[in-house]
């Protein structure tokens, strides 16, 4: 099937085909009409699969079938919410790609940066806006952005926004948009609570779910490397050199690891370069460009700074570290083997984290090989004590959190004050065919207390 037999038009097509995508992926194939169709969607893929262009191709397509000639300022037709900075740069940049032959045009806010530029972008007017929610709510309080005539509205990797509590500006934003849109969920997994969430958001939605709940990609060549914990940075070394590794993404389990991590790479003749929530937004993309194009070697990252990372035929993922929540394994690899292209994922694992090796394991429902490298034999009297957690204290999904923790810098906004105001008397989202859903977002409060900050 080609992307032209979907509905495309011929600009959209034309675009798609000049980045070198001629066939559409599983995701595409099946969301591309479901979104044209015009009712909601709930779609769960493993990430790498193409999600993004599965509802931005098709949003686009729909925005220029009626397209409106606006007297003053464009209006924001489109909403897309993520849940990190990285991931809305990189769809919003999936939107200019595909875009390129049309007149629609579209920008992205987040946190961490000047809000002054975004607020004068948004009074020009665009068609398609890709933001996260902290900053989307500045930006309102601000009265810089109208979302009055927002036709379809995107939850992107919901999974994780639920993860990062924002449960609550999720409704605050539902309380600006109109009542009838098209409401589309996107996730990297489909969790009991995503399903719990569709329930309440979605009015007879389209499902599709193309891979088992979570299931690395088959592309993804995993295996692990018992080491002790005091030689994993002298293991990484090797393995880089031996193996001639050029483009390596390292996993970390906190900020100062990663920090660490890093400089001993370079001490080491390596170029490395960390990404966390404590870096600077024009730091991390400074660095997040170097890697991509090939000028730095190692990128070392926590889990949020590195969600949703698409970089194109990435080799090799290293899990310095094994994540404390299980689930976030399946999101590490998923930055290799994307798209159908193959990826090895090397997990780095010392005694004292067997217990989360196992955890994987269960989750993945099969053992990962083994594999001894020589000379890194581990040691029964050496001291295998795990890293202090420089993080707050972060949960597995359905696990009650602390009632009033706010978010961090590290996950993407900054804490605001009134970041956890219910929303009242908020509209009711928007059903399949036009119709105004009955049950309103009144209905998260049931589950509120599971998610809440």
């Amino acid at each position: 099937m080609s992307f032209s037999a979907l509905g495309l038009s011929e600009a959209l097509v034309r675009a798609v085909s000049e980045i070198g995508y001629d066939v559409p992926t599983p995701i595409q194939s099946k969301a591309i009409p479901a979104v044209l169709a015009g009712g909601d969607l709930l779609a769960g893929a493993q990430t790498g699969t193409g999600k993004t262009a599965g509802f931005v191709l098709p949003i686009l397509q729909r925005l220029g079938e009626s397209a409106i000639a606006p007297r003053g300022a464009r209006p924001i037709r489109a909403l897309i919410l993520t849940p990190t900075r990285e991931l809305a740069a990189q769809v919003e940049q999936s939107v200019v790609t595909y875009a390129k032959h049309t007149p629609l045009t579209s920008t992205v806010v987040f946190g961490g940066v000047n809000i002054n530029p975004q607020a004068d972008r948004l009074r020009r007017g665009v068609d398609v806006l890709v933001a996260t929610p902290g900053r989307l709510l500045d930006l309102a309080g601000q009265r810089a952005v109208d979302l009055s005539k927002v036709e379809v509205l995107v939850l992107d990797e919901a999974d994780r926004m639920l993860d990062m509590g924002f449960i609550h500006d999720i409704r605050r934003v539902l309380r600006l948009l109109p009542q009838r849109r098209q409401n589309l969920l996107f996730s990297a997994t489909f969790s009991d609570e995503i399903r719990a969430l569709a329930d309440t958001l979605l009015d007879r939605p389209a499902t599709i779910e193309v891979a088992r709940r979570n299931a690395p990609a088959e592309s993804v060549a995993q295996r692990v490397l018992p080491v002790d914990r005091a030689r994993k940075r002298e293991l990484l070394s090797h393995l880089i050199r031996e193996h001639r590794w050029f483009q390596v993404l390292v996993f970390t389990r906190t900020k100062h690891g990663a920090n660490r991590l890093a400089e001993q790479l370079v001490k080491d003749g390596i170029p490395a370069l960390a990404i966390h929530g404590n870096k600077s937004q024009n730091a991390r993309t400074r660095a997040l460009a170097e890697f991509k194009s090939g000028a730095l070697q190692v990128l070392v990252a926590t889990d949020i700074a590195a969600r949703g990372l698409d970089i194109v035929e990435l080799p090799h993922v290293v899990n310095f570290d094994l994540p404390n929540v299980a689930e976030d394994y399946v999101h590490r690899i998923g930055r290799t083997g994307r798209a159908g292209a193959e990826g090895e994922a090397v997990s780095l694992v010392s005694p004292d984290e067997n217990a989360l090796l196992r955890d994987i394991e269960r989750l993945l429902r099969r053992q990962i090989a083994r594999e001894t490298i020589a000379g890194f034999e581990l040691d029964p009297n050496a001291r295998n004590e795990p890293e202090v957690d420089d993080r707050p204290p972060r949960q597995p999904r359905g696990a009650q959190r602390r009632p009033g923790a706010s978010r961090t810098a590290s996950q993407g906004q900054p804490p605001r004050g009134n970041a956890t105001t219910p929303a009242r008397g908020a509209a009711s989202p928007r059903g399949a065919h036009g119709a105004p859903n009955s049950r309103g977002v009144g209905a998260f409060r049931g589950r509120s207390s599971q998610r809440g900050r």
